[in-house]
């Protein structure tokens, strides 16, 4: 088994392809070991001590390394957990949960008659920006619209990432100012 890897615009998060599917459906974004707890993968790659993050995409795996870090040093030990995870078919949650995202707890209250924008922006996230994110090894979600501000997240080798909040203003907020014309600002939560 091949497993390969690509740098991200995070420069301390690599982005490892195993060849094959990572996740079914959604994706999950692990921040703390604690977290990593849900996930015999996650936890082992949390249990290296110089992993901060961990993401699970479609077919890939997002490894965000401590401050201060080489790659040099843990790129190894980081492609035997995986390889040894993908080869043995391991699962990839515990039983007790199946790892698709799920909206959090502080997701913004919508106004109804917003849900015609709504169901644009969310059109556009999914069909648009979150390919492309993907792409980078990480995932934006939404979380809300309110008076012409949106909400998103940013998950993966996203969430830290120098060029993020350039990618929400330059990029995601132009987008979505384009083709929503409600939209007037891009927040990222």
């Amino acid at each position: 088994m091949l497993i390969e890897t690509e740098t991200t615009p995070n420069p301390v998060t690599l982005k490892f392809l195993p060849g094959r599917a990572v996740m079914d459906a959604g994706t999950r974004d692990f921040a703390t070991p604690e977290e990593a707890e849900a996930s015999p993968l996650a936890e082992a790659l949390f249990g290296l001590g110089d992993v901060t993050g961990v993401f699970f995409g479609r077919d890939f795996v997002s490894v965000t390394a401590g401050p201060g870090v080489e790659w040099s040093g843990l790129k190894p030990d980081v492609l035997a957990l995986l390889l040894d995870h993908f080869s043995a078919n391991m699962p990839l949650f515990r039983a007790a949960g199946n790892g698709i995202a799920v909206p959090a707890e502080d997701d913004f209250a919508e106004n109804p008659e917003d849900a015609d924008i709504v169901a644009q922006i969310k059109d556009l996230i999914e069909t648009r920006v979150r390919p492309a994110v993907a792409n980078d090894g990480g995932d934006i979600i939404y979380r809300g619209f309110d008076k012409g501000k949106v909400f998103l997240q940013m998950q993966g080798a996203c969430s830290g990432c120098p060029s993020s909040s350039a990618t929400l203003k330059n990029g995601i907020e132009q987008l979505l100012k384009y083709y929503v014309p409600e939209v007037t600002e891009v927040r990222a939560v």
